[in-house]
Formats: structure tokens, C-alpha cells, sequence
């Protein structure tokens, strides 16, 4: 069987097919992997996992599809939810206890969507370093990995069934690969222009921050063979990548405190409201910019685990200051403006009632000198909407049958994040990924290993 692309959902995939007998090729167009996974934070949602029962976190599936339901308005795919919900937890226990993969629960993110701590990530809480823990996994496993092998069609018969794939290699050289099944985790459209301005023309001249190689390529291969999409207008955004460094600033900043001001000076949204959705309101500030508004305190808090804020410390993205006067200046923002934001956010804390945009700061320290700001902007992570799955990652008809022996994961099928941006809860795109490339892994080989019994 192959899989097409390399990144959270092409290895999970891989290993739970070599886990059930498959022989698993695994096609990666870069020269090394990287793609959507590299680019994150290494966060994946997890329900119900070992590691939140050994913190005492109780969890549950219908506490999970609860959370889906009202983060996206009732709009997203129930059953797709309550299949996420019961193999995300199970999926993340896999990793680290067959495939030694270490997910960590990380208590700092609570909230934002997830009404249980639910966030997992790697030790060094990077996706470079997810992605190259489940490299390493997938060597100990024995799959093969191809990369700078650009697929560049399938073969496939009247029913849909895939025989093969065609690649291109570095020096023009073509090659055509017989295959059983073949799984789609080539990520989204976010690096593909024209699908971006057909099916989210609101993001079509914001930045995108995000791999290029995302072209859309599974999606599309799969609606040429019959398959059917959702959720095509679904997205992650990002209100807070540093300006011009292009680094995620993350978001602990701001559930410990911080805020987001303008270049005038003023607050303008509730910051923990939306995390994906925040690059709508920094979008539509002047300039499309804002300024995340903390103090060293956070600042040493948060450099201790921040790969992301080291990098921005060394490119001196950290603008600092001993006073709110000295960092307007700095900032240019206008006299008086930070003393006033603060002022508000103290007399909100004071009076025990949440802000004028619904935040409350009641348990949390106020923000003290010296401080710190990053100028950042919003931008458009990855897409949500893809290829209709069913339970078992079967890529499904708009009838609602499945194609003989296609799967898809991650970015290349529909998410449960609802239709747009303000659906998407934080780790959902990792959790898609690894939790339907390894149900995907897993049915294919055994339809493979079916297939190969019957033959002989």
C-alpha cells in the first residue's frame, strides 16, 4: 500500500499498517519531511488518554463531541466528532506505548474551547520534534520512505479502485508503482492560490503561514475519482504571528495575562475568544497589525518551554521597557494609551466583572514593569475542508459509498472544525491528523492483507 505524504498523518498512518501486516511505501515530494507538522507547535488533542488519567482528568467522548457542537455552532459532523473523540485518546497511548512517540499532557492550555485539559505534546513541545520522533518510529518499524518523489497522478480503474501511482524524481525520471490501496495525507489547499480565492476568498491576499507544498493535491486526486468534500470553506487562522519574523507567538501569553492592543493603542477584542478566528479582527485593525501586550514576568515564564519566543528574543522581536511611557515610545503608539488599557483591565479585575469584550482577569496577575510587546499579524495556517471520511477514513461518494481503496487523513479530509474559521478548537489539526491516518493505517492494511490472502 502507499501513502502520500510524510508529515503526522502520513506516519501514523504507516505505522498502523506495518502494525497490521502491510507493506507500507511511504511518498514524500520534499527532501526531507516537514510540511504542515514541522511548521506547528507539536500540540495534539487527546480524549480520554493515559496521560490525563495519570493528572486526573476525567474525560469523555460525549464531553469532547459537546465541545466540537458548541465551538462550531452545532455545524460540525457529529459522528465524525464521536469517531475522533473515541481513537484520539487511544491513538495518542499507541504512540508513545508501541512507537515510544512521548505525548505529554500540557496543563497550561485549559479552556480556549476544551472544557478539559486535552492538549498533548512532545517533550520539546515542537512539531520538528513530533516529526522526527515518528521518522525515527517509522524506521525502527521497518516502512520505507521515499522522498523528493512527487506524485504526479494514479491510475485507476472504472470503479475508482487505484492500481498505482505515477512519481517524478529530482532529475525529470518518471516511475509508475503498483499498490493495493493508497491513503491521501498531503495536508490541505492553504498553499494552492486559486483553491484558496475559489473556496475562501476572504483569505486570498492575507498571508499564508504555511508549507507551500499544501496544493491541495489528495483532494483533488480524490474528487477526480468520485470522491465528495465538505467544509471546503473551513480554515485555522493565526491573529498572532510576529511581524515580520514570522513566528507563532504563543498563545500563553495571553491566557496569562497579556492582551492585544492596535497601533493606536486600544484593545479591540477578547483575547482567548477565538484563537483560530483572532486573524479576523488583527486583519481588520490598521495596518492589519496589533501588538501583543505582556511583562518579563511572562516573558521568563514562558522561555523556559518557548522554542518559538527564544527565536524571537534572538531576532529581537521582544521590544521591552521599563515603564508603559518608554515602551509607547518604542512602539509608537500614542502617549497614554497602554496606562489607559491596563487601567481598564485593573478596574475589570477590581470589580470582579469581566471586561467590556466579555474577559475576565480575576484570576490573574496584573500585568507589571517592566514590559514587553511583539508586533504581530493575522494569517491563514491551514485549511479544514476536505474529502468526505467515513469511520474507517474510507473516502466517501457524494451517495455516500465508499471508493474501493481510498483512505485520507489530516488536512486532505473535511475536519469536524464546522464551515469557517471560528469553528476550529486548538491541537485539532494534529489530532485529525494522527487519529484518522491511524484509523486509515489500519484499515487498509487490513483490507490489503485481506486482498493478498485471497490472492494466494
Amino acid at each position: 500500500m502507499v501513502v502520500i505524504g510524510a508529515g503526522a498523518c502520513g506516519f501514523a498512518a504507516a505505522l498502523a499498517a506495518s502494525d497490521g501486516g502491510a507493506d507500507v511505501l511511504v511518498l514524500e515530494r520534499d527532501k526531507r519531511p516537514w510540511g504542515s507538522t514541522g511548521m506547528s507547535l507539536g500540540a495534539v488533542c487527546g480524549v480520554d488518554s493515559a496521560e490525563q488519567r495519570s493528572h486526573g482528568v476525567t474525560d469523555s467522548v460525549a464531553a469532547f463531541v459537546d465541545d466540537v457542537m458548541a465551538k462550531t455552532e452545532g455545524r460540525a459532523d457529529r459522528a465524525l466528532a464521536a469517531v475522533i473523540g473515541h481513537e484520539s485518546g487511544p491513538a495518542i497511548d499507541w504512540l508513545a506505548a508501541q512507537h515510544s512517540v512521548p505525548l505529554k499532557l500540557d496543563l497550561a492550555w485549559t479552556g480556549l474551547g476544551h472544557s478539559r485539559p486535552r492538549l498533548h505534546v512532545p517533550p520539546g513541545r515542537t512539531g520538528e520534534e513530533l516529526l522526527v520522533l515518528l521518522s525515527q518510529a517509522a524506521e525502527r518499524a521497518g516502512v520505507t520512505v521515499v522522498t523528493e518523489a512527487l506524485v504526479t497522478g494514479l491510475y485507476a480503474d472504472d470503479s475508482g479502485r487505484v492500481t498505482g501511482v505515477r512519481i517524478q524524481r529530482p532529475d525529470g525520471r518518471h516511475e509508475e508503482l503498483g499498490c493495493q490501496a493508497v491513503i491521501f495525507a498531503t495536508c490541505g489547499f492553504g498553499g494552492n492560490h486559486d483553491m484558496i480565492a475559489g473556496h475562501i476568498p476572504s483569505m486570498a491576499t492575507a498571508r499564508y503561514f504555511g508549507h507551500e507544498g499544501n496544493r491541495g493535491d489528495g483532494i483533488r486526486w480524490g474528487q477526480a475519482l468520485g470522491g465528495a468534500v465538505d467544509d471546503m470553506t473551513a480554515y485555522q487562522g493565526l491573529g498572532t504571528l510576529a511581524d515580520p519574523q514570522s513566528v507563532i507567538v504563543p498563545h500563553t501569553l495571553m491566557i496569562d495575562g497579556g492582551v492585544l492592543i492596535n497601533v493606536r493603542g486600544e484593545r479591540f477584542t477578547h483575547e482567548l475568544d477565538n484563537i483560530s478566528g483572532m486573524c479576523i479582527p488583527v486583519l481588520q485593525q490598521p495596518d492589519g497589525r496589533a501588538w501583543v501586550l505582556f511583562d518579563e514576568r511572562l516573558l521568563k515564564t514562558s522561555l523556559v518551554h518557548s522554542i518559538e519566543l527564544q527565536q524571537l528574543q534572538e531576532l529581537g522581536a521582544i521590544k521591552s521597557a521599563p515603564t508603559l511611557p518608554a515602551l509607547e515610545t518604542l512602539i509608537n503608539v500614542p502617549s497614554g494609551s497602554l496606562t489607559q488599557v491596563l487601567a481598564e483591565v485593573a478596574a475589570s479585575k477590581s470589580a470582579a466583572q469581566p471586561d467590556a469584550f466579555g474577559r475576565s482577569f480575576v484570576d490573574l496577575a496584573p500585568l507589571t514593569a517592566p514590559f514587553c510587546a511583539i508586533r504581530v499579524t493575522g494569517a491563514l495556517f491551514h485549511t479544514q475542508g476536505g474529502l468526505s471520511v467515513d469511520s474507517e477514513a474510507r473516502v466517501l461518494r457524494a451517495d455516500g459509498s465508499p471508493l474501493p481503496n481510498v483512505f485520507a487523513g489530516g488536512g486532505a479530509a473535511r475536519s469536524i472544525s464546522g464551515p469557517d474559521v471560528t469553528g476550529y478548537l486548538p491541537a485539532m489539526g494534529l489530532c485529525m491528523a494522527i487519529t484518522l491516518g491511524r484509523i486509515a493505517g489500519r484499515a487498509a492494511a487490513k483490507q490489503v492483507c485481506s486482498n493478498t490472502l485471497t490472492t494466494v
